[in-house]
């Protein structure tokens, strides 16, 4: 599958560099794709890999992976050709900059608001219920980790828990995606 990954953090390179490495076309998006931090992640991804912009990635891709604050989702979002059919994989906890609470959630979720927003995208809520090092190794002993999934699209979540299952996770049905605003607190 053709990924775009958005952002080059710790969730963007665990997620991005294990995908590439398991065969799928990548493409990493990044504020800055000649920073030190983006040229890294590059290197280690290895030759499934791409960087360019954000904007360049969405539009070269099927599915996108936001590995970026909620705060800045919108307008990267928006700077996109276009995410007509696309499956957005919400891997994001809309946390306050203190990290003491949500910024939305509850009575909505990120991943509501971000399908409010882009209603021809297919959200899937995934990931982030997981940290960067059990998304760099899953397992815990004999078992593999959970991916608790959520979405509205069933053809979007089917991809999802398979990509879920090409990096060794244990994907887990949720329901719909109105249940983000339990799976994001």
């Amino acid at each position: 599958m053709k990924i775009a990954v958005l952002g080059t953090g710790n969730v963007s390179k665990a997620l991005g560099c294990r995908w590439a490495q398991c065969g799928h076309a990548v493409y990493f998006g990044a504020r800055d794709p000649s920073s030190a931090e983006s040229q890294q992640v590059l290197a280690r991804a290895g030759a499934n890999a791409r960087l360019g912009t954000c904007a360049e990635a969405i539009a070269a891709s099927e599915a996108i992976l936001l590995g970026i604050p909620f705060d800045q989702t919108r307008a990267v979002l928006a700077a996109a050709p276009s995410l007509d059919g696309k499956i957005v994989m919400d891997c994001i906890n809309p946390l306050t900059p203190d990290l003491q609470g949500l910024t939305v959630g509850h009575t909505t979720s990120a991943a509501e608001q971000i399908a409010e927003w882009f209603p021809t995208a297919r959200v899937v809520k995934a990931f982030n219920t997981l940290s960067a090092a059990t998304m760099e190794n899953p397992r815990y002993g004999d078992c593999d980790a959970h991916v608790f999934i959520c979405g509205d699209d069933e053809a979007a979540k089917t991809a999802v828990k398979q990509l879920a299952r090409d990096l060794a996770f244990d994907p887990i049905e949720c329901g719909p995606l109105k249940l983000a605003r339990q799976l994001e607190p």
